[in-house]
């Protein structure tokens, strides 16, 4: 459950599919019926907000909370755009433990439009096929949880692990691939923090970004190769070395921060 805080009430949110959605009227179903029927002990007449995670979000008032369904009323006011203008993917090396829990909610709560999981040289964690799946379920449901609190009008995706190559190949397609590296000014092309300022400021409204993060160990100098190849830039975070929790969360700041209106 996300709340939505205005000077006159606090609103819940909540995601629908997008076929429950006409022009007029939506249809809310799932574990969020019970929520708002036997947790909120919501009534016909009050307002949520309604998203589909993919764009289309709209202020509601309840007509019918059934036991199965909860119908609502489109509403015309409009609903504050809440994304960032730039679509972020990060490629996130593997942490260990829970680490990748606290990554994936903080991270939505900041913007990014999707987390790949990235196995790496020194990548503690190993997952195979089965805990793969199970764990990408868990991290979509923080995702979902986080997206919700944050009255984020998109749904952000997992995807199962990749592994680091794939992800150089797919990130050189975006319109901006960083590579966030302790040592970066040792690399041609190094500008300390007015180059990565330069680039993230650089971004126009609707770009692609990607953001490559290492694990613990860092990444290998192989690795740093391969993204240099396959036209990273590699970047510095500042005079500090940030932990594979926090990087991400910094590069994201820096977007809101040098990006939003």
């Amino acid at each position: 459950m996300g709340v939505l805080y205005s000077e006159e009430t606090v609103m819940h949110h909540f995601f629908t599919e997008t076929e429950f959605f006409t022009k007029s009227e939506a249809v809310i179903t799932g574990p969020d019926v019970n929520h708002i029927r036997n947790v909120l002990r919501m009534k016909p007449g009050e307002r949520i907000l309604l998203s589909d995670g993919k764009g289309t979000n709209c202020l509601c008032e309840l007509m019918e909370v059934g036991a199965e369904r909860v119908t609502a009323r489109i509403l015309p006011e409009a609903v504050t755009d809440t994304e960032l203008p730039v679509e972020v993917t990060l490629y996130q090396g593997l942490p260990k433990g829970d680490k990748m829990d606290y990554i994936v909610q903080k991270c939505v709560e900041l913007g990014v439009s999707r987390i790949v999981p990235t196995e790496m040289e020194r990548c503690v964690a190993r997952l195979d096929a089965k805990r793969a799946e199970a764990r990408r379920k868990r991290w979509q449901a923080v995702a979902e949880s986080a997206a919700k609190q944050s009255k984020r009008m998109r749904m952000p995706m997992l995807t199962g692990p990749v592994q680091f190559a794939d992800a150089v190949r797919a990130a050189g397609e975006y319109d901006l691939a960083l590579i966030p590296y302790e040592a970066s000014e040792s690399l041609s092309g190094a500008g300390g923090m007015k180059r990565t300022r330069e680039l993230i400021g650089g971004l126009k409204p609707g770009s692609r970004a990607a953001v490559l993060i290492g694990p613990e160990g860092g990444f290998s100098d192989s690795e740093i190769e391969t993204a240099l190849a396959g036209g990273l830039f590699p970047v510095t975070l500042g005079k500090r070395i940030l932990r594979t929790e926090t990087a991400g969360l910094f590069v994201l700041a820096a977007m809101g921060l040098l990006l939003e209106e």
